[in-house]
């Protein structure tokens, strides 16, 4: 069983070891939080690219003592092209964007502008580590090589037959027609020169330089409706998160997620109804039937305003929804009296499919960074753009081709989004940052880590590593079952059959719960740290 590690100055988890490190060594030459955050986005970039890329989006919530957190929105619209009927002049029919291909790359990747943003607040708090120094280990990784995980493999073999004839996959990810083996160093000098040039020039030139000439050229060349006035339009928004009150084992929190499009009102949502059904019906373990029913049952109430009413801001306000009337106590109470704790309700809605990576760091001064990064599915659209080496995110596909949906396609609209990185902060004087992969299982994992650790007191590690579920799709599943890992007790999963629930049972530490991680910050200072043992990652401290 790992343990908690510990550590009085700085902290960083990650699911890939090497975006940990880099991060930890920006932190012990001084460098803040989120000067550490830049250089684990940039090097996870490099090393784990089936599940993020410089071609994708990004959020962010940094919390600084003494005041409150902030948030950033750097998710990237739709093309100015992209509308119903210039799909349906490319002969899509039916109301599906394509999944992969240029025709699956229709919104901008906002990743980078979220560098830029979040650095503007990191200047504010004094910091002055140069872009170079924090792109120096993603550039070494792609210029002299990375190792390939067995994670990268898995899954490109998986997708192989959607992936392989992509524009410029094989080029950057295989041998001809062969997967690289595991641990091999695979170079990617495109990449690396794009990432030279960012570190030369500024973050800037992905937007408004050479290189995003060079990106919009090759889309539009490859029949994506991306062109160079989308990236010009482009930037990174901060923005005030949204927040729920949640009791604890020995008090209250202050928890925080992203606003939309993202789904962290799902998440604060599931947490929130849980409290009132934990609190209601005494469910004193994170065991056992009534625990896993409970927070189950409040991940289908969650999902069900999700599927109905997150989507872009703008298109929110249009219709008259606004996030934070799903999180009053009066809304909260009345999606936990729905809730049979006898009986499931019956599932499916509509299932989310995505993969990401979160990352926590802490620095000295207790500032924390909450952070996501995503292609969507697995490598994105598929496409990458063999001038720069720029794998391109697919999550403009989440978008449907039908004008009555909430999340119809139009022009410079954003897409709605998996990514949801999360923050608590306790009344006892803690901070905690955590975070999951995984679309549907995002929310769920964050509920469980929360919930484990916060509510029912056990470690931090402890709270990581347990047995986890998925309510949904997720990972390239196509079942809608309620999947859990077979290290969950067995009685409980009989009894929530006979509750209705259509249990499916995986792995003891499957892939498909996705990579969790969490730190916190205890009054005192002392950092706690908790890597997921699914995943690539490791804890650093100093």
């Amino acid at each position: 069983m790992r343990q908690t590690l510990t550590s009085p100055r700085g902290m960083v988890t990650a699911p890939h070891h090497l975006a940990t490190s880099a991060a930890a060594s920006v932190l012990r030459e001084g460098g803040n939080a989120i000067e550490a955050m830049v250089a684990a986005a940039s090097t996870i970039a490099v090393v784990y690219p089936h599940m993020n890329s410089i071609g994708g989006d990004g959020f962010w919530i940094i919390s600084e003592p003494g005041k409150e957190p902030v948030a950033i929105d750097a998710c990237g619209r739709a093309a100015g092209l992209a509308s119903i009927d210039w799909y349906r002049s490319q002969g899509v029919t039916g109301t599906v964007i394509p999944g992969r291909g240029p025709l699956a790359a229709n919104n901008v990747a906002g990743a980078i502008s979220g560098w830029q943003e979040a650095l503007v607040h990191s200047t504010r708090m004094g910091g002055k580590l140069p872009v170079s120094r924090l792109l120096a280990d993603a550039i070494h990784y792609a210029k002299n090589g990375a190792p390939v995980t067995q994670s990268q493999v898995n899954f490109t073999l998986k997708f192989l037959s959607e992936l392989g004839n992509q524009p410029g996959f094989a080029t950057q990810f295989l041998n001809g027609t062969a997967i690289p083996e595991v641990n091999t160093l695979r170079t990617y000098s495109a990449l690396g020169n794009t990432l030279q040039a960012l570190s030369d020039k500024g973050l800037d030139d992905f937007y408004r330089g050479d290189i995003a000439v060079s990106n919009a050229t090759q889309l539009e060349r490859l029949g994506s409706p991306l062109r160079l006035a989308d990236f010009h339009a482009h930037r990174a928004q901060s923005v005030k998160p949204l927040s729920v009150r949640v009791t604890t084992s020995n008090g209250g929190a202050t928890l925080y997620n992203m606003t939309p499009p993202t789904q962290g009102l799902a998440s604060l949502m599931i947490l929130a109804i849980f409290d009132k059904l934990r609190i209601r019906h005494n469910i004193h373990e994170a065991e056992g039937f009534e625990y896993l029913h409970a927070i189950v049952e409040a991940t289908k109430q969650a999902f069900k305003v999700r599927n109905r009413h997150v989507a872009d801001p703008a298109t929110m306000s249009e219709r008259g929804v606004s996030p934070e009337q799903f999180l009053t106590d009066a809304f909260i109470d009345q999606c936990a009296n729905a809730v049979d704790m006898k009986r499931a309700l019956p599932w499916p809605e509509k299932t989310i499919h995505g993969d990401t990576i979160w990352m926590g760091t802490a620095d000295s001064a207790g500032r924390m960074v909450s952070y996501i990064q995503s292609v969507y599915w697995e490598f994105g659209s598929g496409v990458v753009l063999s001038d720069t080496g720029v794998g391109w995110q697919n999550r403009g596909s989440s978008f449907l081709l039908d004008p009555t949906s909430h999340i119809a396609l139009a022009p410079n609209k954003k897409p709605f989004h998996t990514l949801n990185p999360a923050l608590a902060r306790f009344d006892d004087g803690r901070t905690m940052v955590y975070g999951n992969m995984g679309g549907d299982g995002q929310p769920q994992s964050q509920s469980a880590v929360f919930s484990r650790y916060a509510m029912f007191g056990q470690t931090l590690q402890a709270a990581v590593s347990a047995p986890r579920w998925l309510l949904g799709k997720t990972w390239g599943q196509e079942s809608t079952t309620l999947k859990f890992e077979n290290r969950t007790d067995q009685k409980a999963l009989q009894a929530l059959r006979d509750a209705g629930h259509d249990v499916e049972v995986l792995e003891d530490y499957s892939d498909t719960m996705g990579h969790a991680g969490a730190i916190v910050r205890e009054a005192n200072g002392l950092y706690l740290g908790a890597a997921d043992p699914r995943s690539d990652g490791v804890i650093a401290g100093f």
